[in-house]
């Protein structure tokens, strides 16, 4: 995978083809403004483009693959949606966003946060207005709320290019991420839909493939459908009342246990919880005596 421009928008692969705990950038190049977006593709590739000049960082979230080497613009500005900004002005408050209550792994993620992807908290940001289009000279951007993978995660439009910036609404084949505390299965399927109506030419995401030359509408169809498949493993697990660590042993979204622990085996409790939740507002399951059942109607 290589580095591509695009008019003025520069596709800036990251290390591990992309893949956490790195991301896929892009370069800005505007007139008036020049631009590096999510500064976690690679510290020589970001220094390289420091050099060659940038006046403001954007993120189209907070999590730590998407702000890895954001203190290489310590003293720049930074842009973010309102919403995602508290994870970045406090260390605890970022580890009570992913929900880490359990000691242990609090100070594992602590650590991790501090030593891989050098963690400081920014006292102030500038913060993006929901659906606003800047102009950043012979090149405009649409700035698109996507919410449900974060409660603020932005996605760019640029339609000069005709290109769609979908950040971690990625294509993957895992499927989509909504194990925040403050995820949302419903607006995470209400942001694709919006982003599948968005009349670009090309797209480009966070991670993995990163840029679409096609339709990837086929994508977006089995990227959608991976939230129902688990959510069916889940109702058809719950042939009998089964405790909510019971349904995590079966390993219903990863397929098996996996390392490290502390990552894995939280993403999969964090997961399922979000699916018993949305299911019980839903009217689908409930939980009686620490055990979740099926409502009769899915019986």
């Amino acid at each position: 995978m290589k580095d591509r421009q695009f008019g003025r928008v520069r596709f800036i692969c990251g290390e591990n083809g992309g893949k956490y705990p790195f991301n896929h950038s892009l370069y800005l190049q505007g007139d008036k403004e020049r631009v590096v977006i999510d500064p976690a593709c690679s510290l020589e590739k970001l220094t390289r483009l420091k050099d060659e000049g940038v006046d403001s960082v954007w993120l189209s979230h907070w999590h730590e693959d998407h702000i890895r080497y954001m203190n290489l613009f310590e003293n720049y500005p930074v842009w973010v949606s309102e919403r995602d900004f508290p994870p970045l002005a406090d260390l605890e408050t970022f580890l009570d966003w992913y929900g880490i209550e359990d000691q242990r792994a609090r100070g594992y993620w602590r650590k991790e946060m501090l030593e891989t992807f050098d963690y400081r908290p920014r006292s102030t940001a500038c913060f993006f207005r929901d659906d606003e289009t800047l102009d950043l000279g012979g090149l405009s951007v649409q700035i698109l709320p996507t919410p449900g993978h974060t409660p603020g995660h932005l996605s760019f439009f640029f339609p000069e290019e005709e290109l769609l910036f979908l950040g971690d609404y990625d294509l993957t084949p895992f499927g989509s991420w909504y194990g925040d505390v403050f995820s949302s299965i419903a607006d995470t399927i209400s942001s694709i839909h919006r982003l599948k109506a968005v009349p670009a030419r090309r797209w480009m995401a966070s991670h993995d493939q990163g840029v679409y030359e096609s339709n990837p509408g086929p994508l977006w169809d089995r990227y959608e459908k991976i939230i129902y498949e688990r959510e069916d493993k889940l109702l058809a697990f719950l042939d009998r009342p089964k405790t909510q660590g019971e349904i995590c042993a079966a390993w219903l979204i990863y397929g098996r246990p996996r390392e490290p622990k502390e990552v894995y085996e939280f993403n999969e409790r964090v997961l399922i919880g979000k699916h018993l939740d949305d299911l019980r507002h839903r009217g689908k399951v409930f939980c009686e005596d620490g055990r979740w059942r099926k409502a009769v109607s899915e019986i």
